[in-house]
Parts: structure tokens; sequence; C-alpha cells
């Protein structure tokens, strides 16, 4: 079974994923993070024995900067990535700015951010500290995405919108085609999270 401790060291053993996390330190940005599919794919990949990486649609990088909420700030920092590292399909949020597309009260930090995901298992995120130490963030706890489990996060269930948001992006990623060992939950009519289709 896969801890902290453990995550954190096949991370560490991942050239590519150390690299990428070294190129988006030398941004320098605020509450910085790499999140979601970037830390879940590699954690579901090693537990399915897989020996070639599965690839991932974008590099999640995400900040909190409240002092500049201008979408421009973030491609800009989305084209010095690619300056550095052109084969990588960064994507770059400032969390401080995200609240207004997901119809939400504001954020309070990146993490508080990540605890909002649509799901358990791709609410977390990694970065190098100021010593280079790789940290991980799991504000809604590993147990799921290292049993396999995708259900929605506490902040899905209490809205029916958010419901349909979560389910419509099951069925879209498709994640059993590829790691066909994980459990996918279902959300019902009345809030209540069950294994079956709704």
């Amino acid at each position: 079974m896969l801890d902290e401790e453990k995550i954190l060291a096949i991370i560490q053993e991942d050239l590519w994923m150390m690299g990428i996390l070294k190129t988006a330190k030398a941004l320098n940005l605020p509450d910085w993070w790499i999140c979601a599919g970037f830390v879940r794919s590699k954690i579901w990949d090693t537990l399915h024995g897989f020996n070639i990486r599965t690839e991932i649609e974008d590099v999640d990088v995400i900040y909190f900067d409240p002092s500049n909420l201008d979408e421009a700030k973030e491609k800009a920092y989305e084209e010095t990535l690619k300056s550095y590292s052109p084969s990588i399909p960064w994507s770059v949020k400032n969390e401080a700015r995200m609240h207004l597309r997901n119809n939400c009260e504001p954020y309070q930090s990146s993490a508080d951010a990540i605890s909002k995901f649509p799901e358990t298992a791709t609410a977390l995120g990694v970065k190098l500290d100021a010593e280079d130490n790789l940290i991980l963030t799991a504000p809604c706890g590993i147990y799921d995405v290292v049993n396999m489990i995708v259900q929605p996060t506490p902040f899905i269930l209490v809205d029916k919108k958010r419901a349909f948001i979560y389910e419509e992006r099951v069925a879209k990623k498709n994640w059993k085609a590829t790691w066909g060992q994980i459990e996918i939950k279902h959300i019902t009519n009345k809030g209540d999270v069950f294994n079956g289709k709704i």
C-alpha cells in the first residue's frame, strides 16, 4: 500500500516529473503547486504496474495571487514555461481568480482550491520547497487515490449543479479504460454516492 512517504519517493525517482517540478519552481510563483492528473496518474500507473507512463492532457500549475487576477498573466507564465520546456503541455491558473469561473465563494489558498476539485483522487498537489524538498498536499486525504476510488469531494456533493459536472467529467475522462482496477462512484439524485450507474 502506498502512503505519503512512498508517493513522494516514486515521484522523486521519476526524473521527468522532477524536471517539471524544477522548471515550475523557477517561476517563483506564490503558493504554487503542480496538481491533479500529474500526481494521480503517477500513483495509478504505479499501482497498475505500468512500465510506460500514461500520457496526461496537461501539466496543471496553480498558484494563488489575489493582487493580480488578470488571466493574461497566467498565459504569460505559460509562455515562459513553454520557452523552458516546449514539449510539456503546460497549463497555469491563478486560483485566486478561479472561484469566479466556478461560481462559488473565493478560495483562501491553493490548497483550499484543490480541496474543491471534482474528485478526491485528483485533489492532490506537489511542489518543491525553498530547499528543494518535495512536498505533497492532499486536503481530501490520500485514501481514495491509493485505493483507486473515484468519488466526489465534499464540495461537489452540496450542489446538484456541481454533481452534474462531476458525473459529466467522469464520463468524459473514461479513466477506467486506462486504469482498469479503479472503482468509480456515482451520485444519486438525492446526493448520495453509490457504486452503480444513476
